[in-house]
């Protein structure tokens, strides 16, 4: 199966209004080609819907390790699969171009850079309003991604002190795929 198919799918399951208008329009604007990162995990075509799914893959296991916390398994899907949707880019421009050296060839070390001509959002506030143009997000949800880079983010004063469960989960299974899983 292929990744598309598989958020594709896992997306669809959670019979939120607006998913399939969603999911049409990440595909339109380069979702599953989008790499995930610059330099660093997965910085390669497509790299952005393997992080998802690495993701959400990981919130899973964790959940299922532990019994002290309990929410709605489309709530994982819904987070997992979403909390990086700015990266793809918005207003039709992608987040992530090649990063062309003087020499005209793609740098090896960094092969993307970020976008020049993209106002500078958070990719945790973009991804919140994208999902939101087209589906409803809980209160929960909305911290979960607006949070999910914990005391690593832009948000690292706001946050501190204040996690909640699925922020923290989705916090630890995006860390953890992003610094052991490439």
């Amino acid at each position: 199966m292929s990744k598309k198919s598989e958020i594709e799918g896992l997306l669809i399951e959670t019979n939120r209004e607006g998913i399939k208008n969603l999911l049409a329009y990440m595909d339109k604007n380069g979702f599953y080609v989008a790499p995930c990162s610059t330099q660093y995990h997965l910085c390669k075509e497509g790299g952005l819907a393997e992080h998802s799914l690495n993701v959400y893959n990981s919130m899973v296991r964790f959940y299922n390790s532990q019994s002290e916390f309990t929410t709605d398994d489309n709530s994982i899907k819904i987070v997992a699969l979403l909390h990086d949707l700015g990266k793809m880019g918005h207003h039709g421009k992608f987040n992530y171009v090649p990063n062309i050296l003087k020499s005209g060839k793609i740098s090896d070390s960094k092969p993307y850079e970020t976008n020049k001509n993209i106002l500078a959002v958070p990719h945790e506030v973009e991804s919140i309003v994208i999902a939101e143009r087209f589906i409803n997000l809980t209160e929960e949800e909305e911290y979960a991604i607006l949070y999910h880079n914990g005391l690593y983010g832009d948000f690292k004063y706001e946050i501190n002190g204040k996690e909640r469960p699925l922020q923290m989960l989705l916090h630890f299974a995006d860390l953890w795929c992003s610094r052991m899983e490439g």
